[in-house]
């Protein structure tokens, strides 16, 4: 077997890995989208119902009333807290598949570069092969016709 073909079968793995680790990535990506719009939902609810306390509260608003949006605003700030820490391990993963990524490809592309210089090697032997089989049969065919204008 050709080191070509033994770096390739090591490419074809290499490759393979690259790309799991880019579906990997976009996993990641996609969940940091996901719990960030989740975060800015639960922002907007919360101004939405900031709002409507503000309006009952100048409407007139009892003090069990208050109690309750107290109470409900406390909930969702800390539902927004915690969604705020899903954001951020979500990022922290993101960047570690990043790197995990980077160096997969850095990987796959060195193995490129070897692949490459091999395949390059093996056609200059094999120019190199022909150009010798040409000169030696130019050089048998001039060996003939010289043979037969002596005789």
């Amino acid at each position: 077997m050709k080191k070509s073909q033994r770096i390739d079968m090591v490419q074809r793995v290499v490759d393979d890995h690259e790309r799991r680790r880019a579906e990997a990535l976009a996993v990641c990506e996609r969940r940091v989208n996901e719990a960030q719009a989740r975060l800015q939902e639960l922002e907007s609810y919360r101004g939405a119902y900031m709002q409507e306390f503000a309006r009952r509260a100048q409407a007139g608003l009892s003090g069990a009333g208050v109690r309750e949006y107290q109470v409900f605003l406390c909930r969702l700030d800390e539902a927004l807290q915690h969604q705020a820490q899903i954001v951020a391990q979500a990022e922290t993963a993101r960047s570690a598949e990043l790197e995990n990524w980077r160096n997969a490809a850095r990987r796959a592309a060195a193995v490129e570069t070897v692949a490459e210089h091999w395949r390059e090697e093996e056609r200059r032997v094999q120019e190199r092969r022909e150009q010798h089989e040409t000169d030696e049969r130019s050089q048998q065919s001039w060996s003939r016709r010289s043979q037969l204008r002596v005789t």
